[in-house]
């Protein structure tokens, strides 16, 4: 094989090609690239100007080859994940890492970007490019290229282990996720399921013993419920046998804790290096080395904002549970009853359904994927003048569950292109939902634009029967899982209608982590819209019956919106606990102290959570964001952006929602800042040319429920 010409992970100004990527690509891939990345450093550490067109564009272009492989095989590792990829990326992951931290390090370049900002070019540079200089100058500096001798090599050596550890946790998470499995025969055990959760957990059994389920297999079984969260969340929620509940709930908070899987030492090491790390580059703590590239002014900042919602959501969360645990007890006639975690969601799910009068599971024949996208697209149309198309066939993919869609301007030009890998495969495919760059936007040496390229995946149950959904029943989504699917479109947009040319800050590139959310959060308020739901003239609705095309009831979407505040200081207070802690992990605790890192868990959990956790809890074993993602001490970014995103949802509000051509020209408004300018400007500039004054939490306190 020609390890250039025909190796598919090549062609960085392409789309990956995904239906010939194999595992035994990765590394002939990489180990040619290498050389040509170390030598073109060199050539550029030579040659490197302290102006714009001498520094900048050669730098981007010096690490793009390598930065686009490298992250296909990132991305497959979490959608298509195999033994066979784990090791083909382990054997070439330190080289990458290293590769990358020379390029990080390079004196010459570290010097022509402060000779840059402080010489006399400077002040012909547009804003989008001083903040480019500016971020470089940051990283370069985070990337440890001051340091020298012995603290140099340290530094290498952590960042090294660091990038092990956290595909080592990620690992163990995905296979301790699939190793769990409740095996169940008897009717009993799945009693109070809903139709759709025992069709999912037989066609589990059936996939798991590689057979076809039999028809009336959903009744009679056998099931098999698992940790991924289409079959955990409807058991937890609806499970009647409360000893199942129980060992599903302790089996979820153990995952990864024991064993060859345990990730509790890669904890202790991963905080451990992450604090030395912080200290080798002058900053007292690794959230102050965090936050020095974040919107938020300081750890003092985030805790003053974490205190606020912590005082408003705890005491409602308190009153909640009392609320909850009168009426199970009123439920169940037993006056004794005690709540603890694996019943929470059981009673919880029965009081809203009594409460409201609906249940999930009347909502999902009226949430089928195809129709919940063509009313996403429609509702993109109308706020933004975009149009999304169909275009599968046009682009490879690596699942036969994968969607390829292109996106028009008002013009009718292609602007933008997305994947959509909507279903969970517990087997090779890690939880959750996220939004990742395919291709960013750039001009092209011949002057023409390569276009965006997202990907957004999800863990939505799939369809029964048979893909496509024609062959069977439709994916029938559940309204959290419409509202992740917007979220994650969010994300995409502003990664796709970006308008900045240069690439450096073109869609997510160069927004501060901490608003990152804004755009995804601010999608999931539609969900709630009538016009958007039940249709107006404007558009068709995204909920109709799958099988009699009927609009969702009016009477049961208002049902919807008085539930939307249901328990909303207990989801808040969740919020905030897990925020706090990411925050303290990364700030007070001190690594291998008198204090284990779950003891220290405990204690923050016992002035944040009204439930403490239970002894054997290991939750941090399984809090992938912060130990094998991108949010370690960042977790609260989530609160910090729903704050810009329910004021930006406000400015809607104001306008009128019920106004068509108000919410046209406020929805350009949000395009034309928020979607368009990207890492361009500060995030706090954006969201004030949005909303013309400083954003208020007011917003977002009365979205929750918290404040009137």
């Amino acid at each position: 094989m020609n390890a250039i010409a025909d190796n598919p992970l090549f062609g960085h100004d392409r789309l990956p090609a995904f239906d010939r990527v194999t595992a035994e690509h990765v590394e002939p891939a990489i180990r040619a690239l290498l050389p040509k990345m170390a030598s073109d450093l060199a050539e550029l550490e030579k040659t490197i100007a302290p102006t714009w067109a001498g520094s900048i564009p050669r730098l981007t272009a010096l690490g793009e080859a390598i930065g686009y492989a490298w992250s296909v095989i990132n991305h497959l590792m979490g959608v298509r994940n195999s033994p066979e990829l784990r090791a083909a990326h382990q054997a070439v992951q330190q080289d990458v890492v290293t590769a990358f931290m020379s390029l990080g390090q390079s004196v010459p370049i570290y010097r022509a970007m402060v000779a840059l900002r402080d010489g006399g070019e400077w002040t012909k540079l547009d804003e989008t490019q001083r903040r480019i200089v500016t971020a470089n100058i940051r990283a370069a500096e985070h990337s440890g290229v001051g340091l020298t001798g012995a603290a140099r090599e340290r530094f290498q050596a952590i960042e090294l282990e660091l990038a092990d550890l956290s595909t080592r946790f990620s690992n163990h998470l995905l296979d301790a996720t699939k190793a769990f499995a409740l095996e169940l025969t008897d009717p009993a055990d799945v009693a109070g399921l809903p139709v759709s959760a025992k069709r999912s957990a037989a066609h589990a059994a059936a996939r798991a013993t590689n057979r076809e389920p039999a028809a009336e297999a959903a009744e009679r079984g056998p099931w098999r419920v698992t940790l991924d969260g289409p079959s955990y969340i409807p058991f937890m929620e609806h499970a009647t046998r409360r000893d199942l509940r129980e060992q599903l709930y302790r089996g979820f908070v153990t995952r990864a804790s024991a064993g060859e899987l345990n990730n509790q030492p890669l904890i202790d090491r991963i905080l451990t290096l992450r604090t030395e790390k912080a200290g080798l580059l002058g900053f007292t703590s690794f959230a102050e080395l965090s936050l020095a590239a974040k919107m938020a002014p300081s750890v003092t900042s985030v805790e003053q904002l974490l205190g606020e919602l912590r005082t408003a959501a705890l005491p409602k969360s308190r009153g909640e549970l009392d609320e909850l645990t009168t009426f199970a007890r009123a439920r169940s006639r037993d006056a004794a009853l005690t709540l603890t975690h694996w019943d929470i969601g059981f009673w919880a799910e029965r009081m809203r359904e009594e409460r409201y009068s609906f249940t999930d599971e009347e909502l999902r024949p009226y949430f089928a994927l195809p129709r919940v996208l063509d009313g996403m697209f429609a509702t993109a149309k109308r706020l933004f003048g975009i149009s999304v198309r169909a275009a599968d066939g046009e682009a490879p993919v690596w699942h036969a569950d994968v969607r390829f869609f292109r996106i028009a301007n008002e013009a009718g030009k292609d602007i933008a292109a997305f994947f959509l890998d909507p279903y969970s495969r517990p087997a090779d495919k890690r939880g959750g939902a996220w939004m990742d760059n395919a291709l960013d936007r750039k001009r092209l040496v011949d002057g023409s634009w390569r276009l965006p390229v997202a990907y957004l995946v999800c863990n939505q149950s799939a369809p029964v029967g048979g893909i496509p959904p024609e062959t069977g029943t439709p994916s029938l989504m559940t309204f959290r899982e419409v509202e992740t699917l917007f979220h994650e479109f969010g994300h995409g947009l502003q990664h796709m209608l970006t308008t900045i040319d240069h690439l450096e800050a073109a869609g997510i590139n160069n927004v501060e982590w901490d608003a990152v959310e804004l755009p995804s959060q601010f999608m999931e308020n539609w969900c709630y819209h009538a016009p958007t739901v039940l249709g107006s003239p404007a558009q068709p609705g995204l909920a109709r019956h799958w099988q009699t095309g009927e609009t969702l009831p009016r009477a049961l979407f208002d049902k919807l919106i008085a539930a939307r505040t249901y328990r909303a200081g207990s989801m808040t207070a969740r919020q905030v606990y897990m925020s706090t802690l990411d925050l303290e992990l990364h700030h007070r605790y001190v690594p291998g102290g008198p204090e284990s890192v779950i003891e220290f868990q405990r204690r923050i959990a016992a002035s944040g959570t009204v439930i403490p956790p239970l002894p054997e809890d290991r939750f941090l074993c399984g809090f992938s964001h912060i130990f094998a993602g991108g949010y370690a001490a960042g977790y609260y970014s989530y609160k910090w952006a729903e704050v810009l995103s329910a004021d930006a949802f406000g400015a809607f509000e104001d306008a009128g929602l019920d106004n068509q051509a108000a919410v046209e020209q406020t929805g350009r408004r949000f395009r034309d800042t928020v979607l368009a300018l990207g890492g361009s400007r500060h995030p706090l500039e954006v969201f004030r040319q949005f909303r013309g004054r400083e954003p208020s939490p007011r917003a977002l306190l009365r979205h929750t429920g918290l404040a009137s």
